[in-house]
């Protein structure tokens, strides 16, 4: 509790001296002191010791380096592989990606190209083969196809496709029912080149058996042949 003290004022004008109150000095509010929470103590300590352990592992994930091969200059679809073609790179990684590691470059050596390699480009296993692209027992028909008898998905080595005979109609078949079911050939493509310039015609190498080639090559000069993408084996 605060005291106050009386000084001396100055006289009143009846000559009653006037007294002066002064208060003293004022105590402090007090404050509590705060309460520690052992919870959020420990809660914080555990988000800190996660969050250094996420930085460790990210910075050991990218310190860690893998030797690849990697492709030096462009390789087209069946061409031999040979060391000049490829070389070896340091790279972080993703686990994700499959590529040939460079202690295997020896054992790529020698195989095809499956399909088109760019120079700059990872190799991966799945774009070498040991196998001739034209087998024993198959010829290789190429097939100019004009943009709109191009498939939007692409054509890539490998895809199975069916060869179909389409007639030109003429006037001696005017009134005629069509044929129930066109003729067609099994197929593989080998390759398919880039569109050409001012015309957009791709040619498509397709594998056929031998003894189709001869009958795809007159559909193809005739004019009366299409080409099909079939479903993938096993689908």
């Amino acid at each position: 509790m605060s005291k106050t003290q009386q000084h001396p004022g100055t006289a009143s004008a009846n000559g009653t001296p006037q007294q002066q109150h002064v208060a003293g000095p004022v105590a402090p509010p007090r404050v509590s002191a705060r309460r520690r929470r052992p919870g959020v103590i420990a809660l914080s300590l555990a988000l800190i010791a996660a969050g250094g352990a996420g930085v460790a592992v990210l910075l050991l994930q990218a310190g860690h380096r893998t030797q690849v091969v990697t492709v030096v200059r462009d390789v087209q679809v069946g061409q031999v592989l040979s060391e000049h073609d490829l070389g070896r790179a340091s790279l972080a990684l993703d686990p994700a990606v499959k590529a040939v590691r460079a202690d295997n470059l020896a054992s790529v050596v020698g195989q095809r190209a499956a399909v088109e390699l760019r120079a700059g480009s990872l190799l991966a296993p799945t774009q070498v083969t040991k196998d001739l692209l034209v087998k024993p027992g198959e010829q290789l028909v190429p097939i100019g196809l004009e943009p709109k008898q191009v498939p939007a998905t692409g054509l890539v080595a490998g895809q199975r496709v069916q060869l179909v005979h389409v007639p030109a109609p003429s006037t001696a078949d005017a009134g005629k029912a069509p044929e129930a079911s066109p003729k067609t050939l099994v197929g593989r493509v080998v390759k398919a080149s880039h569109p050409a310039p001012g015309t957009g015609i791709v040619v498509v190498d397709v594998a056929t058996a031998a003894s189709d080639g001869p009958t795809a090559a007159a559909w193809e000069a005739a004019g009366t042949l299409r080409l099909v993408l079939a479903a993938s084996e096993g689908r």
